[in-house]
């Protein structure tokens, strides 16, 4: 009986140090590692919300679900670790303690640091020291984990929200040109295009360090930094393939760093990713969107170089590289659906935006915008 007590207080030790590591790999070391039993409450979890989500058809609602996500992903791999070193504390304990339940009291109350129980034998002073002394800093370091994830957050959605502004809501890449062009900023894009080389940067190395940071959503339902990086990416590939001789390079390192921060975070979640597409590579978007969003172009009286047939080979070379990495991710997350986008679970159809207008003392009725209108299924 006691040689059982003692194989039990080994598998303890052994499983006490096979969760520390875990534990350090995953909030001290900046690899995006997910030990087993994270994967496991990770997978559980998203597996809850897409069988619930799967029930609601309205995105706006699914979205007021989804904003749960992130913090029951979060709350579900500190609370397998706070468990597991119970389960460890508990078993190293057995050898001294013959009830089972009184192990585990004792082993919560010295890790808890309640002190509610103690044995004052060698082995279990030495547990109980331990457990006390594990949990106050694992605990310690889950708190220091929580701002670390909200700075991040913070840092990236600042940015979408600013993005709404310049490219609508939800942001769809020409809208981004043609408000840019109509507002006078068109000088202002390279440094628009530096900041978000460097968000994409900073949302890659943040995202794959921490992976639930994903799962994080934006505040509104009709944004998304899925959505915002996609529009972006594309702005930059439209202004290269419609006016290559203004576009600046500045967007086409924007668009590098963007299509770089797709492939990591998909292939980083499990997505298999082609590193070196061909630019004659087929892309999901069609010849009669992007005449769509060349239209939009068209319109407002932004330069174009180029006639859409002879743009859009161009355009398809440069989206080739990430609007796989891209659309999945928005499939997988259940971001906003929106115009060049992909599609989503619940087959959802595109969110609507305003084209603004302007309102001047000169012309005070005049219309603030227009609805959002399907692209046409012919534009001949």
């Amino acid at each position: 009986m006691l040689l059982g007590r003692i194989a039990l207080a080994v598998v303890g030790f052994v499983a006490l140090v096979s969760v520390s590591i875990n534990v350090v790999r995953t909030l001290l070391v900046p690899r995006g590692y997910i030990s087993g039993e994270s994967k496991i409450a990770y997978r559980l979890v998203t597996f809850v919300f897409r069988l619930i989500g799967r029930w609601i058809k309205e995105y706006q609602r699914r979205d007021r679900l989804l904003a749960y996500e992130g913090a029951g992903i979060l709350l579900a791999i500190l609370g397998t670790w706070v468990v597991s070193y119970l389960v460890s504390f508990t078993l190293l304990l057995l050898p001294s303690i013959s009830s089972p339940f009184e192990a585990f009291r004792e082993a919560g109350g010295s890790m808890l640091t309640l002190g509610f129980v103690s044995t004052t034998s060698v082995w279990p002073t030495l547990v109980d020291f331990l457990a006390g002394g594990v949990g106050l800093v694992v605990i310690t370091i889950q708190i220091a984990y929580l701002p670390t994830l909200y700075s991040a957050y913070n840092r990236r959605e600042t940015e979408v929200t600013l993005l709404s502004s310049r490219a609508g809501e939800p942001p769809w890449g020409p809208e981004l040109l043609a408000r840019s062009h109509l507002s006078g900023l068109i000088d202002d894009l390279p440094s628009f295009y530096r900041v978000w080389e460097r968000w994409a940067a900073d949302v890659q190395e943040s995202h794959v360090s921490y992976p639930v940071l994903t799962r994080f959503r934006s505040p509104q339902h009709s944004t998304s930094w899925v959505v915002a990086l996609l529009a972006v990416c594309d702005s930059a590939a439209l202004y290269d393939s419609v006016s290559p001789n203004h576009c600046p390079i500045e967007s086409r390192l924007a668009l590098r760093s963007g299509f770089l921060c797709f492939r990591h975070l998909s292939k980083n979640m499990g997505n298999e990713v082609d590193e070196d597409p061909s630019p004659m590579d087929p892309v999901e978007l069609g010849f009669q969107d992007f005449q769509y969003g060349y239209r939009r172009l068209a319109e407002v009286g932004f330069p174009l170089e180029r006639t859409a047939e002879e743009a859009w080979p161009h355009f398809k070379g440069w989206r080739v590289n990430y609007e796989k990495s891209a659309y999945w991710l928005a499939e997988v997350l259940d971001v906003v659906p929106a115009e060049w986008a992909g599609g989503r679970r619940g087959g959802d159809a595109p969110i609507g935006f305003v084209f603004l207008k302007d309102r001047t003392p000169e012309d005070p009725n005049a219309e603030q915008g227009v609805p959002f209108t399907p692209i046409p299924k012919d534009l001949e």
